[in-house]
C-alpha cells in the first residue's frame, strides 16, 4: 500500500477524568490511563481542557505533556485563556473545537467560515510556536476550504452524525452522512490538508472509515473508555487497532484489485 499512509490512533482520556471527578479525588488517574493506552499501541493521547474543567484539569495537561512518551493532542476552545495554557504547555498539537458549557459533548464542528477573523490570529500564534493546529469541522466544502485559507495544516472531520445514524439504524441518513465524509476527505486532501476524523467512533465505524486513504488519524475516547470498564484499556486499544488494521487491509486489497 505504498500510496496510503499508515493510520494513527489517538486515545482520548477525558472520561477517565470524568470518573475521577465524580468523587473529587485522585483516582482513576487519566495520565496512568494514557500510559496504558500507549503501552498497548496508541500513537498519541488526546485530552480536552474545557473552560468549566468538567473532566480534564490544568494539572492533567501539564502531567500528560511531561509524562507520556507519545504526542499530546490538546483539544480546546479558541479563547485567550486556552491559548495561554497551550503556549505554556507546548503540546505536539492543538485541536480547536466549538464549546458550549451546557452541552454534554461537542455537538458539531467549528464554524471556521463564520469565525475566520477571530481564528486567523489564533492559528498564527500556534503555528509560530511550532504547535500543529487542527480544526474540528464538519465535512462541509465551505468549512474545509476556509480551513485551508487559514493555514491550519490539519482538519479533523466530525463523524458524530454518521456514527449516531449507524448506531440508531437510520440507514439512509447514515449513507448520506458517510458520503459527505468521503467527499470531504477527498476535498481536504486535495487542498493540501492532513485529514483526521473523530467523534462517536466504535469498532465498526472505525473499521469502515479506515478504508478512506485520505484519513491518517482517528481520535477516539468515550466508546473506548466505556469498553475498558469490561476488558481493560490495553485490550480495548488492541481491539480498536485491529479494527483499524482490518479497514486498511480492505483498502489495500481494493488497491491491488484495481491494479490487476
Amino acid at each position: 500500500m505504498p500510496n496510503t499512509p499508515p493510520l494513527r490512533l489517538g486515545v482520548n482520556v477525558d472520561h477517565v477524568a470524568t470518573l475521577r471527578n465524580a468523587r473529587a479525588g485522585a483516582r482513576p488517574d487519566p495520565v496512568r490511563a494514557a500510559q496504558a493506552a500507549i503501552e498497548a499501541g496508541a500513537d498519541g493521547i488526546t485530552a480536552h481542557l474545557r473552560e468549566d474543567r468538567r473532566h480534564i484539569r490544568d494539572e492533567d495537561m501539564a502531567r500528560l505533556k511531561a509524562e507520556i512518551s507519545k504526542p499530546l493532542n490538546f483539544e480546546m476552545a479558541a479563547t485567550a485563556d486556552m491559548l495561554a495554557i497551550a503556549l505554556r504547555t507546548k503540546p505536539h498539537a492543538v485541536c480547536l473545537v466549538p464549546e458550549r458549557r451546557e452541552e454534554l459533548t461537542t455537538e458539531g464542528g467549528l464554524d471556521v467560515v463564520g469565525q475566520h477573523n477571530a481564528l486567523a490570529p489564533f492559528i498564527a500564534h500556534l503555528n509560530e510556536a511550532g504547535i500543529r493546529v487542527s480544526l474540528f469541522i464538519a465535512a462541509d466544502p465551505r468549512q474545509i476550504e476556509m480551513a485551508a485559507k487559514l493555514r491550519a495544516p490539519v482538519i479533523e472531520i466530525h463523524t458524530g452524525a454518521w456514527c449516531d445514524a449507524v448506531v440508531d439504524g437510520h440507514a439512509a441518513k447514515a449513507e448520506s452522512e458517510w458520503q459527505r465524509i468521503v467527499a470531504g476527505a477527498v476535498l481536504a486532501r486535495a487542498a493540501g490538508l492532513e485529514v483526521h476524523a473523530g467523534h462517536g467512533l466504535d469498532y465498526v465505524t472505525a473499521e469502515k472509515i479506515a478504508r478512506l486513504p485520505e484519513i491518517v488519524e482517528l481520535n477516539i475516547g468515550y466508546y473506548m473508555i466505556g469498553e475498558a470498564l469490561f476488558v481493560g484499556i490495553g485490550e480495548t486499544v488492541r481491539a480498536m487497532r485491529a479494527a483499524m488494521d482490518r479497514g486498511r487491509k480492505t483498502l489495500q486489497n481494493q488497491d491491488l484489485a484495481g491494479k490487476a
